[in-house]
């Protein structure tokens, strides 16, 4: 609205200054339209350069992740960008399996950075700033600029259980082949039986601790053992 206010000013400036021959309508109208002109100039101006008639609205949003692995691993994937780790791209999974994983935003406006956490399950939360429109009136004014919603700054927090490894795509993938491999797949009854021992082991030194466990405090007890084995199983491959 307030583009086409501007120009229309524009040419019925010039239209008084140019077709108006009487001087008692021509002077108050040329005044009006300049008038007109002059502060609808400015409204934009200030809108592009100081957000006149905006203000900073900050939204925090949260939900559950899954690993990138597509696996039951407890995985971290994030892909390094430059030397100082601030710029990394964090990889994740908004469904448990997804062929093409989703990822944190790599820009000037974005920090993305792991919060490690108690939680049994990784969490996003993002927070954002955005400029929005003070009222209605602006956000008529200011119609099709683009202005509205404009990112002023945004935090991904991934919260990830303190059980997870956080790895490299590229170690990922390398990973991925040692499981692939005829040695790996011999040894993986064995790693199983394994792990089942030591969830086994774990669950019951937390019922000898507390003989009234809840059938949900059991289930909490039982994952938590599951990726702390998984964990110990991925850190002695990396090595």
């Amino acid at each position: 609205m307030i583009i086409i206010i501007m120009f229309a000013s524009a040419v019925a400036l010039f239209a008084c200054i140019m077709f108006i021959n009487r001087r008692q309508v021509r002077i108050p109208l040329t005044v009006l339209m300049g008038i007109i002109f002059v502060g609808s100039t400015a409204m934009m101006t200030l809108n592009y350069s100081h957000h006149f008639g905006m203000h900073q609205e900050t939204t925090t949003t949260k939900k559950t992740i899954y690993s990138a692995s597509n696996s039951a691993l407890p995985l971290a994937l994030y892909q390094p960008v430059g030397t100082s780790g601030k710029d990394d791209v964090y990889i994740y999974n908004s469904k448990k399996r997804q062929k093409t994983p989703d990822h944190t935003q790599a820009n000037e406006y974005t920090h993305s950075k792991i919060r490690w956490t108690k939680r049994l399950t990784p969490r996003l939360v993002t927070t954002e700033t955005r400029w929005r429109y003070n009222n209605g009136f602006f956000r008529i004014m200011y119609m099709g600029t683009g202005m509205n919603g404009t990112l002023v700054k945004r935090t991904n927090v991934l919260e990830y259980p303190k059980t997870y490894v956080k790895i490299t795509t590229k170690q990922a993938n390398r990973l991925k082949k040692q499981a692939a491999s005829p040695a790996a797949k011999k040894a993986q009854a064995s790693i199983v039986e394994q792990g089942r021992s030591a969830v086994g082991t774990k669950v019951q030194q937390a019922l000898a601790k507390n003989p009234k466990m809840s059938a949900s405090q059991i289930q909490r007890v039982t994952l938590q053992a599951e990726q702390e084995f998984q964990s110990q199983a991925v850190k002695a491959m990396l090595k």
